[in-house]
Formats: C-alpha cells, sequence, structure tokens
C-alpha cells in the first residue's frame, strides 16, 4: 500500500471540500488512488444527501440580488437547518449565485413538482398547434403515436428548462442547480434546499404605447 500523505490528503480536500479524515480514509481504502478516492467520497456525499432529504430546513436567507444597472431584481428564499449554515461563507456564495441564474435564465418554478397540471397542458396544447400549423404548411402529419412521443419529449425540454433546479448553472456548468445545491449539502452536512424565488424586471407587464416616429415627422411636416 503507497504511503498517504499530507500533500495527497490535501490534494484531495481541494477536489472535493470534504474534511481532512473522510480524504484520508478514502486515500487509505483506494490505497493511494485519488480518482477511486474522489468516487468514494462523491458516493458518501450522495448518501449523506439522500439521509437529509427528509430532514426541516427552516433557517436560511431571504437574499436579494440586483443585476447591474438596477433594471432587474431577484428575491430568493434558501434553506438550510441551522443559522449557523446561514451564516456560512459557502451558502451565501450559493444564493447569489442563485439570483444570478434566476435573472440570467428565467425559470418559472423551483422544481417539477410545483407544476400545475393547467401549466403543463396549456403548454402541451401550444405545442400540439404549433405542431399541426407545420404539418398544415408541409402537407405531412405524423402518426398520433409519434405526435405523442414527440409533444412527450416537447414537454419534458421544457419543464427543464422552466425549472430552476433542473437548469445547467451558469457559474459550474458541469452541474445543474441541484446537483450544486446536493454537494452543499453533503459538504456542510445540512440539508439546504430553495422554497421560493420572485424575479423583477423594470416595466415588466406595462403596457406602453408605440410611437410611430416617422409617422409624426410626416404628419408635422404636412401641417407645416
Amino acid at each position: 500500500m503507497s504511503q498517504i500523505n499530507a500533500t495527497m490528503v490535501k490534494s484531495l480536500r481541494d477536489r472535493t471540500g470534504a474534511g481532512m479524515m473522510d480524504c484520508k480514509n478514502a486515500l487509505v481504502e483506494t490505497a493511494g488512488d485519488e480518482e477511486k478516492a474522489v468516487e468514494i467520497i462523491r458516493k458518501k456525499g450522495l448518501a449523506k444527501v439522500a439521509k437529509k432529504a427528509g430532514a426541516i430546513a427552516a433557517e436560511g436567507v431571504v437574499h436579494a440580488y440586483i443585476h447591474p444597472g438596477n433594471r432587474l431584481g431577484v428575491l430568493l428564499e434558501l434553506n438550510c437547518q441551522t443559522d449557523f449554515v446561514a451564516r456560512n461563507e459557502e451558502f451565501v456564495q450559493l444564493a447569489d449565485a442563485l439570483g444570478m441564474q434566476i435573472a440570467s435564465m428565467t425559470p418559472l418554478y423551483v422544481r417539477r413538482d410545483d407544476i400545475p397540471q393547467a401549466d403543463i397542458d396549456a403548454q402541451r396544447a401550444f405545442f400540439k398547434e404549433q405542431m399541426d400549423e407545420e404539418a398544415s404548411k408541409s402537407g405531412k402529419t405524423p402518426p398520433p403515436q409519434a405526435i405523442d412521443k414527440i409533444l412527450d419529449g416537447k414537454i419534458n425540454k421544457w419543464i427543464s428548462e422552466s425549472c430552476l433546479v433542473d437548469q445547467p448553472s451558469i457559474v459550474n456548468g458541469d452541474q445543474n442547480i441541484q446537483q450544486c445545491i446536493d454537494e452543499l449539502t453533503a459538504k456542510l452536512g445540512e440539508k439546504i434546499s430553495i422554497r421560493r424565488f420572485v424575479r423583477f424586471e423594470l416595466g415588466e407587464g406595462i403596457v406602453t404605447e408605440k410611437k410611430d416616429l416617422a409617422a409624426e415627422v410626416a404628419e408635422t411636416l404636412k401641417g407645416s
């Protein structure tokens, strides 16, 4: 068995964020193979996350993110189990990253379970109408079984894009948002979850009168 030294332990800790003893034990278990040790730590981390799934997370922060220019803002409630973790720097960094994610990617829901069936039905009807228009233009109508499969695929894609936890992280593109949360849950040893968010965009929903400047100039010249 290879000798496990402090440099090896530090390297593994830097990669995984796991505790020193967890890193040392994983290296001992894998005879110093860092890649295998990383896999062991990740599996143990996922096991910790699974154990925390039923825990109650009622502490945390209401975090405000304002995008540069002050035209876009997000209010986000991110929960954990203790106020100690709520003050943790990495927890606060996660809240800020989630604010940027929401501002940038405009999710509609936190997770799939939050989507009302009426919204799914309405989106499916919208996709079906699009397909009918395309079929009318091309003169080619897919068989009913194929239509259902295509619609299922479109709905699944829409859900993935619309749910915050399913979106690829803009900070860490190798992971989606839920994986980022699970990773920090495993590292800090507490359940972390997103409860809700609101996204504000300046002027959103306000109907403004569109002016035809060319017509106004022409009208002014006509009257002069």
